[in-house]
């Protein structure tokens, strides 16, 4: 898992207003980092864009009922069959899309050893007389390796043209000037990611076809669906048993086996799928926390400013920047707790709180703004997925700090900060730390335990992370107050 800094996404780097993206149905993607988010080939023919829905999705069934086609002819591995099958079974990554999960833009694709172990296992598939494209996306249930990106990287080289199409369109709608690039040796008029130093194309992509996770990998909805439904929960325990609701590579291995029994098995795994085939991620509440992010990094020390600017030019030791990203999380505190930052920890609805990750990316957000803001030599950096936010000098590791955030409903929260003081004793590190809890609920007494693993850490004579604590719980507005 790679690191994230100085963010900047689309609307922001081209200059379009946050309400045309949205009208336009685009995902407003970090350029310089992947954003979470993954094309799923189940939502395809939903997509409200004719280029998807009718091409994209019409280009990706015939491109596997192909393979299938190739793989009923092949008589042993190898054969001509087998390797024209193979041939369209090689996916490139595809970088401009901005999605995925690496720190940078750049991702993996298949690999002959993957390409090899996932046709032997089609190849059994269409064996039992299965001929459902989707057996494909099943795979990722049980096949090690094959995990959202790949997914999304199989789906985008299969629907590429319609995508480019899209983007063309998309690009004359939001009155972009585009360039030239060249794709697979042909010319196209596409955006160039302007934070690219190799001037690579932008890729955009609609937001009703992403998900934070491909339903093949998000077995919560397929748990939930096989629950509800009770011709369904009795052909899974008839064909596959309960294997499929762990996901360890055990488990993966025996649903393998179980689902390969019989077609009457692997259309009961294939059933599972379709039913739960799900929404695609919710751009506008955000629950992840996947894109809020990069407006605010550009709008908070302009909305909200905060002088840091006698630390500029001065040689920032450990001690000084222990002391400058204390400043920077007390202003994040009355931001939330003063100035409706809480809003962003909360979907519009207020029905529930958002996810971790979104925390930790709005005071990364509130970290970058202020430290670019006043000029400082210090670069705070957060981990693409959970993790600290680690401050660094950026002439060095002369001064360092790690900021780690976690929810107070989180379960693990007094083991996160147990980690912390086990890194202290054991590797005896050169860093200071603070441990930020954002309230949103179900705190309990696990301040008064927090403070006390400080205090006995202390006494011990070991460093301590310093402990806040910030109110994020949603406030009513002042007009409602009595």
């Amino acid at each position: 898992m790679g690191k994230i800094k100085d963010p900047v996404n689309f609307s922001t780097a081209f200059g379009i207003d946050k309400g045309k993206i949205n009208a336009t149905g685009v995902v407003d993607v970090i350029l310089n980092a992947d954003t979470n988010l993954f094309i799923d080939p189940l939502l395809l023919e939903d997509s409200r864009h004719q280029e998807i829905a009718q091409s994209g999705n019409s280009r990706y069934r015939q491109h596997f009922e192909t393979v299938i086609k190739l793989l009923v002819a092949s008589k042993a591995e190898g054969d001509v069959a087998w390797r024209n099958a193979k041939r369209r079974f090689q996916f490139h990554e595809i970088p401009w899309t901005c999605l995925g999960y690496g720190g940078t833009v750049r991702g993996s694709g298949f690999g002959n050893e993957l390409i090899a172990s996932t046709l032997a296992t089609a190849k059994e598939i269409v064996e039992l007389g299965v001929s459902d494209v989707d057996l494909f996306m099943a795979l990722a249930l049980f096949e090690e390796g094959i995990g959202p990106d790949r997914i999304s990287d199989m789906t985008t080289n299969i629907i590429l043209p319609d995508l480019l199409s899209f983007n063309e369109r998309v690009i004359n709608e939001l009155a972009l000037t585009p360039s030239e690039h060249i794709i697979n040796g042909n010319k196209y008029p596409l955006l160039t990611n302007l934070c690219s130093e190799r001037g690579e194309p932008l890729l955009l992509v609609p937001v009703d076809v992403v998900r934070d996770l491909p339903i093949a990998t998000d077995w919560s909805d397929i748990s939930r669906v096989v629950s509800e439904n009770e011709n369904l929960r009795d052909r899974v325990s008839s064909h596959v048993g309960e294997i499929w609701a762990t996901m360890s590579r055990k488990e993966k291995a025996r649903l393998k086996n179980a689902a390969l029994r019989s077609k009457e098995s692997f259309n009961t795994v294939l059933e599972m799928l379709h039913q739960s085939k799900g929404l695609a991620y919710d751009i506008k509440s955000d629950m992840g926390g996947e894109v809020f992010w990069g407006d605010l990094v550009t709008s908070i020390a302009a909305n909200y400013p905060k002088d840091l600017s006698g630390y500029k030019g001065v040689a920032l030791n450990q001690d000084i920047v222990f002391k400058v990203v204390g400043e920077i999380i007390d202003q994040f505190q009355y931001l939330v707790e003063k100035r409706d930052l809480w809003r962003e920890l909360w979907d519009e609805k207020l029905e529930c709180h958002r996810k971790e990750k979104a925390a930790q990316r709005l005071f990364f957000a509130v970290a970058d703004s202020y430290c670019k803001s006043n000029g400082l030599d210090l670069t705070p950096e957060a981990e693409t997925g959970n993790g600290p936010v680690d401050f660094k000098v950026s002439t060095g590791y002369a001064g360092r700090v790690l900021v780690e955030i976690k929810l107070s409903a989180n379960p693990r929260l007094l083991h996160g900060y147990e980690k912390q003081l086990e890194i202290y004793r054991d590797a005896e590190q050169t860093f200071n730390a603070y441990f930020l809890v954002i309230d949103v609920g179900g705190l309990g007494k696990k301040d008064q335990q927090l403070i006390y693993l400080k205090n006995q850490q202390t006494k011990s004579g070991h460093k301590a992370s310093e402990i806040v604590f910030v109110n994020g719980l949603p406030r009513e507005s002042a007009s409602k107050r009595v």
